[in-house]
């Protein structure tokens, strides 16, 4: 494994690893998808009080180390349970920042500060809080969020309206992610992964259930490179369940090498086999799925590792820069180039 590195030393920085310490525990955290700010990153507080924090960093690429400017760090009502930029690579859109909590924040991004610009709930004073949203790459307009209520409601952000609200699940939504303009899929604390396509609202499908009863899966990724694939992970486990759409309820692929609980995956935004995966061992793997079709007798292992400090709360993959990897671990935002990884 790579070297835990504490600080922007000659070392990191000839492995492409820097390190932002941040004034609090983080938990919420995503790369810009802009071309135009390279190394931009939102980062959110997790603090057990009413008042938390979303800072917006920026590496200096000379110095090797990040500016947090006052100006770009808010106020948030609870710990947001995710952050994403807009997805607009071109720059043809407002620069803006969603964010999900008590409800769905969007805000737009200035020179010289960051505004609130929509504050989106249901209509009503007692919502339930939100545990994760995701903005649709190819309709833009739609940000899709998953509650506690057990529900999964798609927002048009342009006109600031619920365009559909689906009881989704048996109990608490915990994950949702676009895999089409129309189609979502999503994860509960009832232990399935469903489809839904809006076009047909009044089905779902059911593609794969936790093997023990009302296990809980926390987390899921589509991949956007072959939108057969979606992966996800389970409470208290340490392997990540690959599942291949055309085959059914039975996963693809387990990958089984973290020593605890996984926390968090994500795939590779240019390539179809690539994954990586972080949890409470400290360890980001990268893994190869290229030959799971046949994989050796004792399972798969992972191409390339990088030890953390401390338990490996979030981690994301840049989609304008794709050799580029975010962890967060306690207060700790690292970025690690590939090469930075070692091999297993």
């Amino acid at each position: 494994m790579a070297d835990h590195q504490d600080s922007n030393t000659p070392e990191s920085r000839r492995l492409k690893i820097f390190t932002y310490e941040g004034p609090w525990q983080i938990y919420a955290m995503n790369w810009t998808v802009r071309k135009d700010k390279r190394f931009r990153l939102g980062i959110g507080s997790f603090l057990e009080d009413y008042k938390n924090k979303v800072q917006i960093v920026q590496l200096d690429e000379e110095t090797g180390y990040f500016i947090s400017k006052p100006e770009f760090s808010f106020e948030h009502l609870y710990p947001p349970t995710k952050i994403m930029f807009v997805p607009d690579k071109e720059c043809q859109m407002p620069d803006l920042l969603a964010t999900s909590g008590d409800l769905l924040r969007v805000w737009q991004i200035h020179d010289d500060k960051v505004q609130i610009k929509s504050r989106l709930n249901r209509g009503n004073d007692n919502c339930a809080p939100l545990t994760s949203f995701d903005w649709n790459e190819l309709e833009p307009k739609r940000i899709g969020t998953a509650s506690i209520d057990t529900t999964c409601t798609i927002w048009d952000i342009q006109k600031e309206v619920v365009e559909t609200q689906l009881i989704a699940h048996d109990k608490e939504v915990f994950d949702i992610a676009w895999g089409g303009a129309s189609v979502f899929a999503s994860v509960s604390a009832d232990g399935s992964v469903r489809i839904f396509d809006l076009k047909d609202k009044e089905h779902s499908k059911i593609i794969y259930e936790s093997p023990q009863p009302d296990t809980p899966l926390l987390r899921l990724d589509w991949n956007k490179e072959n939108p057969m694939y979606i992966a996800t992970i389970l409470l208290d486990s340490p392997k990540v369940v690959i599942l291949d759409l055309r085959i059914g309820s039975m996963p693809v692929a387990e990958l089984q090498r973290h020593r605890a609980s996984v926390n968090v995956i994500a795939w590779a935004p240019h390539s179809s086999f690539h994954i990586c995966s972080a949890g409470e061992d400290s360890q980001a793997f990268l893994w190869d799925l290229a030959s799971m079709d046949q994989p050796p007798e004792d399972g798969l292992d992972p191409k390339f590792g990088y030890t953390a400090g401390s338990a490996i709360n979030q981690l994301r993959w840049s989609s304008s820069q794709t050799d580029w990897i975010a962890i967060a671990s306690s207060s700790k935002l690292q970025i690690l180039e590939q090469q930075a990884y070692a091999c297993v």
